[in-house]
């Protein structure tokens, strides 16, 4: 059987993994938008935390097989459309994830000034989507809507000493972005409460132990919590406990007897209302917040605006409320409220040998290891339906043999994954002369370049 995978993040290899490990005889097509593999792995994860990349190589393991191909630089859904990789294949895996960005939905978020999280993610990671960003850090105060990793994330890049940044494969260009920043305090705000905190407490640890940073939080935000999480999730109670330490410790003054240079926060209970024009219309100057309460408890808590306001001065806001699917192809069903292909266990509805995996499929939540999980879910209802004989096992399906047809009549050429291993030593090579692990090339053209395509 023929079974192509669309996009080349976790989902999608660990979808095809499960597959060929599974299926002695299946060959699988990986398909992938950019020059270059990986997803979210190369383009998600913080810079300063390169351990997490190590599930690169069980992707290489699989690449390697040899019953597994790799096409970069092929857009499925303008280069190649979802029916015509029905018609070559048994079975097509969409695992593209989330290209948008939740939005606010506020009065002002267009202002320059106001960025998503995951557009200023993908400009200090060399997307290449996100290279000509240029977001403006001449401000002393920052504002993160969200508590999540991805907040936690960003505070720590805007606020970490350049020295620990310099050794990782942060982009040359946002490094030199960040050595002239004038950032030096970041609030991370929150539509709830301390019990409904979405970020863990490996993320939170790091940002408390930053150095030259102090964490401020306000001891009143915790007040009775302990013996609320006393039968609380152990991760929970752990997590808030750490808060409520921090808050009430006092800070450590630097052996010098100054504060610390620099500063972050969280606050709660608000939720944005508007973002503040300067003077002259022409920037962002602050928020505006609704104070709200909490309805209920736990993971379901509603915040519910009490009709009090509150203006915080920033001149940087970061909006980090969630990434969002898009549709891929008018072939493939798509439920827009949630911003996922409808499925069950990964079948998408309707569509017979159609499947999805991922965030595309459950929405943009978990980690890593939960997309893993997820994907083998997945890839569990592609096996269970060639057995039991859902799928047209008819020989004639093509495979790549009909889509690079396809491709060549379009002008469309296809990147392998040994076209990869070249930019990839060109980045390595980059990125020891620099002291780093490696420099991202982050203009496809110079990666096509490279490759002599």
């Amino acid at each position: 059987p023929r079974v192509c995978v669309v996009g080349s993040g976790p989902a999608g290899f660990y979808t095809a993994q499960h597959i060929l490990k599974h299926h002695g005889r299946a060959l699988v097509d990986i398909y992938e938008k950019l020059p270059v593999p990986f997803g979210l792995v190369r383009f998600g994860v913080a810079p300063d935390h390169p351990e997490v990349k190590n599930v690169i190589n069980t992707f290489m393991q699989t690449a390697h097989s040899e019953r597994c191909a790799y096409y970069g630089n092929v857009t499925v859904g303008r280069d190649v459309t979802v029916p015509e990789l029905q018609q070559a294949y048994h079975a097509v895996v969409l695992s593209y994830g989330a290209e948008g960005s939740r939005v606010l939905g506020i009065p002002g978020e267009n202002l320059p000034g106001v960025y998503s999280a995951r557009a200023f993610v993908g400009w200090y990671n060399g997307l290449p989507e996100n290279q000509d960003l240029k977001p403006d850090l001449s401000c002393e105060t920052a504002l993160i809507l969200g508590h999540g990793n991805v907040a936690l994330d960003i505070a720590r890049i805007l606020l970490s000493p350049l020295q620990l940044l310099r050794k990782t494969d942060i982009t040359d260009s946002s490094l030199a972005a960040l050595a002239c920043s004038k950032v030096k305090r970041v609030w991370l705000v929150g539509r709830r409460g301390p019990l409904q905190v979405a970020f863990t407490i490996k993320e939170l640890r790091e940002m408390i132990n930053l150095p030259g940073t102090r964490a401020v939080l306000d001891p009143a935000d915790f007040t009775g919590l302990e013996s609320a999480v006393k039968d609380a999730p152990r991760p929970r109670k752990r997590l808030t406990e750490l808060m409520i330490k921090t808050a009430l410790e006092k800070p450590v003054e630097m052996q010098t007897g100054a504060a610390a240079p620099r500063e972050w926060g969280l606050k709660f209970q608000r939720s944005p209302q508007e973002v503040l024009p300067s003077a002259d219309g022409r920037r962002a100057r602050g928020i505006r917040m609704a104070l709200t309460r909490l309805e209920g408890s736990g993971d379901s808590a509603k915040a519910i605006p009490t009709g009090d306001v509150e203006e915080l001065e920033c001149g940087l806001v970061l909006s980090s409320i969630g990434y969002r699917s898009l549709p891929l192809d008018p072939a493939v069903p798509f439920d827009s409220q949630r911003g996922v292909i409808p499925n069950s266990s990964g079948r998408v509805q309707g569509v017979p040998g159609l499947y999805c995996s991922g965030w595309v499929k459950r929405g943009p939540t978990g980690v890593i290891i939960t997309t893993m999980n997820d994907s083998f879910d997945t890839a569990q209802s592609v096996l269970e339906d060639l057995q039991g004989g859902v799928l047209d096992k008819s020989p004639s399906r093509e495979g790549f043999g009909l889509v690079g047809s396809i491709l060549h009549s379009r002008g469309v050429r296809p990147v392998s994954f040994s076209d990869w291993e070249k930019i990839d030593a060109a980045e390595v090579a980059r990125g020891k002369a620099a002291g780093k692990p490696r420099e991202k090339i982050v203009d496809p053209a110079e990666m096509l370049r490279i490759i002599g395509h």
